[in-house]
């Protein structure tokens, strides 16, 4: 017997017009590349991404068109997600901090239709350009059209001139809830980027899931800051989950030192925000930086999310008693649309053991409802959840990737379960912990060393501001780790200090190796540690120690 309830197709386009509806008082703010501030309440961001969306059909765009973006954070952005998606095209996001032979490659292997783009990605679109194989049209995201240089090698065309004497009274076409709505890229750290291709049924349970109070618990009476980028997996779905909920949006353009995004959360009262460690770091050494700031008096915010990498144990100290707020810790992948599961960090002194909250900055938090995981041993059989054991973590869900976009490699054992790259552990409680990813995991006289765990010690020491951990080829014990530190600056520690720290928190057999000191540690386009560039320097190390005695 089947139920007698109505058959709606869960849509992006009905996120927006829910917003419209019934959070027409809630606003989009939005910062362009000068600073300035403009604002849209969700009704007339709706109004324009609909003319938009009469735009793109004007255009030529169809039903399952790739339209590309090399754009930041700002309104524009936010109104091609809805429009694109609306007319049942996919919005295909492109990460600008990637080399342009990976953008270009992404470009062509999605065969975007169209590129839309801020004017300060004009040099690398003129570079580009000559190899883009089907790209028919491109878009500046700008007030007005900049003058063509001579030797253009395209046709530009304007954003607001598209829009321009369109009223905004399209109606969203019906669509199957299964068509395409977006693709995102994964950074392609072992070989050519992967294309994950979202739904609107994935996406749209995926923004209902991620927002609620088991995810990141955002409300019509939340400021929500994001800096995560709208390239970088939807903004960890942002866009919808905001429409959704009713929340104010900013957005900060590309202005993303510390100095901006403490101002944009002063004068927006942000109450919760989105970003990757690296950002965070640079917004504490702001702080640090300035005594005469007074954040838990001139911010409101409650709450700051992390994702994206590893937090430092030091940075989430930092961000709780220099701001004030509630860190949550969120884990995720391109292929998990990104939201895998979220923890609070407890507050010092909320708990009767400050130990027990010392092991909490490392996990990262409970499945969130949709998400279902496993880890296994090498043989793929099934480990169980102790917090001891440690093994390949595997997910399957409503908006986990079944396949790569062209790609015919089957992704998910026999269960529909895909394998993250991950190595974790699960304990009684259902908290999850990544120890290490399965090419970082060192491989000493036969057990492993979480690089993910020694980096986490290391960083706590007061004098290092950030921390890398790679194997070593070892004689004896086939790989050892080495230990890369960027200290904070006007600090100083020797090799042996670090060590001495790290001491009374690891296995004797963990301890690196040897220290070495860098000014900067590299990361990859999406604000990871960029591991193969540090093994390929550090190719020819010697290390002072002989291994575990």
């Amino acid at each position: 017997m089947l139920g007698l309830m109505q058959e709606q197709p869960l849509l992006i386009s009905s996120l927006i017009e829910h917003a419209a509806e019934t959070h027409a008082d809630r606003q989009v703010v939005s910062r362009d590349a000068a600073g300035g501030i403009r604002s849209f309440g969700y009704r007339a961001l709706a109004s324009r991404a609909r003319a938009l969306a009469e735009a793109l059909i004007a255009l030529g765009v169809k039903p399952g068109d790739r339209v590309a973006t090399l754009a930041w954070n700002d309104h524009r952005h936010m109104e091609l997600y809805y429009a694109v998606s609306g007319i049942g095209a996919v919005i295909h996001t492109v990460n600008p901090r990637l080399f342009p032979q990976q953008i270009g490659f992404i470009l062509n292997h999605a065969e975007s239709c169209c590129l839309f783009f801020d004017p300060g990605f004009t040099a690398l679109v003129t570079e580009l350009a000559p190899g883009l194989t089907a790209i028919s049209h491109f878009v500046e995201m700008a007030d007005e059209a900049a003058v063509p240089l001579p030797d253009d090698p395209f046709v530009r065309q304007n954003y607001e001139h598209l829009l321009a004497g369109r009223t905004g009274a399209f109606a969203w076409p019906p669509l199957d809830d299964r068509a395409a709505s977006g693709l995102c890229y994964t950074s392609g750290t072992t070989g050519d980027p992967k294309g994950v291709l979202y739904a609107h049924r994935s996406t749209v349970l995926h923004a209902l899931s991620a927002g609620g109070p088991g995810g990141f618990n955002v409300t019509r009476d939340d400021v929500v800051l994001a800096v995560v980028p709208l390239f970088h997996v939807n903004a960890w779905g942002l866009p919808y989950v905001c429409a959704l909920n009713g929340a104010t949006l900013v957005l900060p353009g590309p202005r993303l030192d510390g100095a901006s995004i403490y101002e944009l959360m002063r004068s927006q009262s942000c109450t919760m925000a989105f970003g990757v460690p690296t950002v965070w770091m640079g917004l504490i050494d702001h702080v640090k930086n300035n005594p005469q700031l007074r954040p838990p008096d001139e911010l409101k915010l409650r709450r700051v999310i992390i994702g994206g990498a590893a937090a430092p144990a030091a940075l989430i100290d930092d961000l709780q008693d220099l701001l004030g707020c509630d860190v949550v810790l969120a884990w995720g992948m391109t292929e998990l649309s990104p939201l895998g599961s979220i923890g609070r960090v407890p507050r010092k002194g909320e708990l009767a053991d400050e130990e027990a909250r010392r092991r909490r900055l490392a996990k990262q938090g409970r499945a969130v409802f949709g998400v279902t995981m496993k880890i296994v041993d090498a043989d793929g059989q099934a480990l169980p959840r102790d917090g001891r054991a440690a093994g390949r973590l595997l997910v399957r869900g409503p908006w986990v990737t079944s396949g790569y976009f062209r790609h015919d490699a089957p992704l998910l054992d026999a269960d529909g379960f895909f394998e993250t790259g991950d190595i974790a552990t699960i304990d009684p409680a259902g908290d999850l912990e990544i120890t290490d990813r399965m090419k970082d995991v060192i491989k000493s006289g036969g057990e492993w060393i979480s690089s993910i765990e020694l980096e986490g010690v290391a960083s706590s020491h007061p004098a290092v501001a950030e921390a890398a951990v790679i194997a070593m080829p070892h004689p004896k014990w086939q790989e050892r780790p080495l230990l890369i530190a960027r200290l904070r600056e006007g600090r100083s520690a020797s090799a042996d200090d670090i060590l001495a720290h790290m001491a009374p928190h690891i296995a004797k057999w963990w301890m690196p190796d040897d220290v070495v000191f860098v000014d900067d540690i590299p990361h990859t386009a999406t604000g990871k540690i960029q591991k193969t560039k540090l093994r390929e320097r550090f190719a020819g190390h010697q290390a002072l120690q002989s291994g575990p005695n």
